[in-house]
């Protein structure tokens, strides 16, 4: 079978125990996407975990419900069959999945703002690289920003395309994420994501030039104001230049009583 769905099938056994070695899950309600054939299911259920499981692939879902019949009939395994990117998800405690590549975005940008105490996570290797980027550096994006803000991540171990079937053409790297609280005050993280996504969407532009293309988004008002708040230095930045000191401050000023939120 090939990579159905954008999906590489993870085939190394002694990798499947190292993600679930990564996080304590015996007991936890943990919460997989992608779960394909179910080798990573059946070492969380082996290991005490209570699993639920999102799987695009209608045959896929066939084949687990199969598989893991008594599981199922037991309660140990819920297997839902939907779009893990957009579907409703449950009450869980730990997330752990080899995503798909295509969701790796929308999901952990979903996860950030969803109650959990730990995900031990699979990505494209250039993916998490990214997410761990230091921000204030050009390797930094507004997903690197976002992660860092709301969470720690730690890079657990790399695999190489040998490691799925069919392989990959390039690496994958497992990371584990927990939440934390932003190092910053933010009085609004709907604002303070608004904030960081409109400066990122024009990187190459200073802060001063992103701001104002982002008239549309923030605000003609907002915008003003912030132009005629932040420091000089700040406003000559580029986005990739920032601290997450500088994006709360930022996201904070255009909180502000009279900053006058939302399109003009």
């Amino acid at each position: 079978m090939g990579a159905r769905h954008d999906q590489h099938f993870l085939v190394d056994p002694a990798a499947v125990r190292r993600i679930v070695e990564a996080y304590p899950v015996e007991g936890r309600r943990v919460l997989e996407i992608g779960p394909g054939r179910g080798i990573l299911t059946g070492e969380l259920l082996a290991a005490g975990a209570e699993v639920t499981a999102i799987e695009l692939d209608h045959v896929l879902v066939e084949e687990l419900a199969a598989r893991f019949a008594s599981e199922i009939d037991a309660g140990r395994l819920v297997l839902v069959r939907g779009n893990a990117a957009r579907c409703p998800w449950p009450e869980f405690e730990l997330m752990v999945a080899n995503l798909p590549y295509s969701i790796s975005s929308p999901v952990v940008f979903r996860l950030l703002w969803s109650p959990y105490e730990a995900a031990v996570l699979m990505f494209q290797r250039e993916f998490a690289e990214r997410m761990r980027a230091p921000v204030g550096t050009p390797a930094c994006g507004r997903l690197s920003v976002m992660v860092q803000t709301w969470a720690r991540v730690e890079a657990c171990f790399v695999l190489p395309p040998s490691s799925f079937s069919p392989p990959p053409a390039v690496d994958s790297m497992v990371v584990r994420m927990t939440p934390r609280s932003p190092l910053f005050p933010i009085d609004d993280p709907g604002v303070y994501a608004d904030t960081v996504r409109v400066l990122f969407m024009q990187r190459r532009k200073t802060v001063r030039n992103g701001l104002r293309a982002a008239a549309g988004v923030l605000g003609r008002e907002t915008v003003e104001h912030l132009l005629s708040e932040l420091p000089p230095e700040v406003l000559a930045s580029r986005p990739e230049e920032l601290y997450l000191e500088d994006f709360a401050t930022i996201s904070n000023l255009a909180t502000r009583p009279g900053a006058g939120i939302g399109p003009a």
